[in-house]
């Protein structure tokens, strides 16, 4: 075999490249390749999965494969799968230091002398999820080093027969859990990659194939038809993501053929990655994830499947880390590939429960998420009907991130509801968490109709969490482009009950209460005001927390908005964006719902309005609880005449029939 049927091609042209467009990665990894080499280990690149804040230092003695600082295994667990064995080669390409091959084969011969598959280390250093990720690591590392005359062919021979044994472990650990699980992907993606590196022809198509096989199965099973995968977790949507597209790069260079629908699927992850792409390229923080730059994974697509759309998405040039996946020819193909903008703004990815209000793709753009879906099991949080809202290209409301995954107090706290921005009732999660991954209660989404229009957008969704309760809660949101949002929050009920509406702001800026009813957030680059109408709701400034990234958090403003009722209640909010220097007014007030054939005034349980000056406009938005009209009817608000559930007039235009959202 030779190189080219593996990732990078030349890696002295790709040093190169990567020198010329990515100065501050090369002085990244050759810092953090120094510190390998020092026995020093810290994780804090991109593609560390859980990030480290303190260097372990093992000094000039020998390595301690299952070494676990503190609580967390997470340490131990990415210690083992040897990732820095990338940063080493990348390294020694960068500079020509034979020092990065050296302690190369240092590290591996330690770890093949001391590290031997028991089912002990099937706990630890020998998880079949870390030799999944070892399959890649070890055979991308590989391809750094094997020309060097440092290593030998005794070496080189120790290196495929631990290879071997660990493809065979996989092909053993099969189960159907990992039929659903991301495990089942990362380690049959690694048995992929050990599959093609096999100098064995027998072990070769025998991984390839079993391989392929399991992952065809993952593929159907794991992504949704909205192209997201299960988990709920951006950050494992993208490790997924990712191994497809490793899979895919290898098995277009040796002729490989795939499954049936395989490689389209990996292109609907790659949409869905564009779909909720924030105006700063990064990903919402939904379940357990990060918050990280996703178009290296968009980009990498865009190349494998020649896509102008996912190009326009993504890089102009092709990121650090993904040049030495695909190699200087291919970064050299992405560069004279189309880029186009891609071609919906905002949209709804119904199988996930994920709806994305956006006005535009600039950076300074704005973006409304909202999440009605799935759990998404052990990575999934407490956040159904959950808010993000990013302003002129700033986070103003964010999702808490994942912190930890040591089991405890913190955990529960990132996962739990109140760290979301949705609601509670009688102070109980509608999600309780039983330990770090399992539940001990869940809660049936209830997706529902919506609008996406050239002036106005509508999404809806509810939730069963309460009905033990006899609680129903269904959120209803309105967007008037390109900057204000309106929340109604209905919770159909008996008897009486305390709502409690939370809202979790971005750590860099600040809020303030300008009155009982009005706050204001300002960021650095974004304002936004929020008006919380329901008379006798009582809204208080305190403060979360938030992590974006693993095992760091910080602390960040919050506002509770509390409201006491018997049998029907509702919460309305407005919200008004701008970006920050720029001038701008608000107000809003909540008023009645009339029939205008019959003359009566409908009580708010069935019916409510609310009208708002923005600027210089005027709106008039209409929300009907349950049926207003019969036997024949019209709904009339502050002069404004319809028929539907969910009515809009802008009445600088009109104040006759509106645009319906909703029936």
């Amino acid at each position: 075999m030779t190189k080219q049927e593996f990732f990078f091609d030349d890696p002295a042209q790709v040093a190169a490249y990567c020198r010329e467009n990515w100065p501050e990665d090369c002085e990244h990894i050759i810092r953090v390749a120094d510190q390998v080499c020092r026995n020093q280990f810290l994780f804090d690149l991109k593609a560390d999965l859980e990030r480290t804040w303190e260097v372990v230092d093992f000094g000039g003695g020998p390595v301690d494969w299952e070494y676990r600082p503190g609580e967390d295994a997470e340490f131990s667990f990415q210690f083992d799968r040897h990732r820095f064995f990338i940063t080493l080669g990348q390294a020694y390409w960068l500079t020509g230091d034979e020092k990065y091959v050296r302690q190369f084969i240092t590290l591996l011969e330690g770890w093949l002398e001391r590290v031997k598959h028991t089912r002990e280390a099937e706990q630890s250093t020998w998880r079949s999820l870390e030799a999944g990720f070892r399959g890649e690591f070890w055979v991308k590392a590989i391809q750094y080093f094997k020309d060097s005359p440092l290593v030998t062919r005794e070496l080189m021979d120790s290196f495929y027969e631990s290879l071997a044994e660990q493809g065979e472990y996989l092909m053993q650990m099969h189960s159907s859990y990992r039929y659903i699980s991301n495990w089942g992907v990362i380690e049959n993606h690694g048995l992929f990659e050990i599959g093609v590196a096999m100098p064995d022809e027998e072990r070769r198509s025998r991984f390839i194939q079993t391989a392929l096989e399991h992952l065809a199965v993952t593929a159907r099973m794991q992504i949704m038809g909205d192209g997201v995968q299960w988990e709920q977790s951006a950050s494992y949507h993208n490790e997924v993501l990712h191994c497809y597209e490793d899979v895919l790069i290898l098995a277009f260079r040796n002729q490989i053929p795939l499954p049936q629908g395989f490689a389209e699927t990996v292109r609907k992850m790659a949409w869905a990655d564009v779909a909720w792409k924030k105006p700063d390229h990064h990903q919402f923080m939904t379940g357990d994830s990060d918050d990280t730059d996703i178009r290296d994974f968009i980009s990498v697509a865009a190349w494998l499947f020649r896509d102008p759309g996912l190009k326009g998405a993504g890089f102009p040039k092709l990121d650090f880390e993904s040049v030495w996946d695909v190699g200087i020819v291919g970064a050299r193909e992405y560069e004279q590939l189309e880029s186009r903008m891609p071609e919906f703004t905002s949209v709804a990815l119904e199988d996930s429960g994920n709806y994305y209000l956006r006005d535009g793709w600039g950076e300074d753009g704005n973006l409304l998420h909202m999440h009605c879906g799935t759990l998404g099991a052990g990575h999934g949080h407490s956040d159904k009907l959950h808010l993000d809202l990013v302003i002129g290209g700033e986070d103003v409301l964010t999702d808490a991130g994942r912190y930890q995954y040591v089991p405890g107090p913190d955990r529960y706290a990132f996962k739990n509801s109140d760290a979301h921005n949705t609601i509670t009732v009688d102070g109980k999660y509608f999600t309780i968490c039983k330990d770090s991954w399992e539940c001990s209660k869940l809660s049936q989404p209830v997706k529902q109709s919506y609008k996406l229009l050239e002036e106005y957008e509508f999404i809806q969704g509810g939730h069963l969490g309460y009905m033990d309760q006899g609680v129903y809660i269904n959120r209803k949101v309105v967007h008037i482009k390109p900057d204000l949002y309106i929340i109604m929050d209905e919770m159909y009920a008996e008897g009486d009950h305390t709502y409690e509406q939370y809202w979790n702001f971005s750590e860099g800026g600040r809020v303030e209460a300008v009155s009982d009813q009005r706050f204001l957030f300002q960021g650095q680059r974004a304002v936004a005001e929020f008006l919380f109408l329901t008379p006798g709701s009582v809204s208080r400034l305190g403060s979360s927390r938030i992590s974006r990234y693993y095992n760091y958090c910080q602390s960040r403003p919050a506002i509770k908005t509390q409201v006491e009722g018997h049998g029907f209640t509702s919460l309305l909010t407005v919200i008004h964006g701008r970006k920050a220097g720029e001038e701008g007014s608000l107000q809003a007030v909540r008023s009645p719902v009339r029939s205008a054939l019959k003359n009566i005034e409908y009580p708010y349980s069935m019916a409510e309005a609310v009208k708002i000056q923005r600027d210089q406009k005027e709106y008039v938005v209409i929300f009907c609880h349950q049926e207003v009209n019969s036997p024949t009817n019209l709904e009339e608000a502050d002069g404004c005449i319809g028929f539907g559930n969910v009515i809009v007039f802008d009445k600088s235009r009109e104040n006759l029939v509106g645009t319906v959202l909703h029936y």
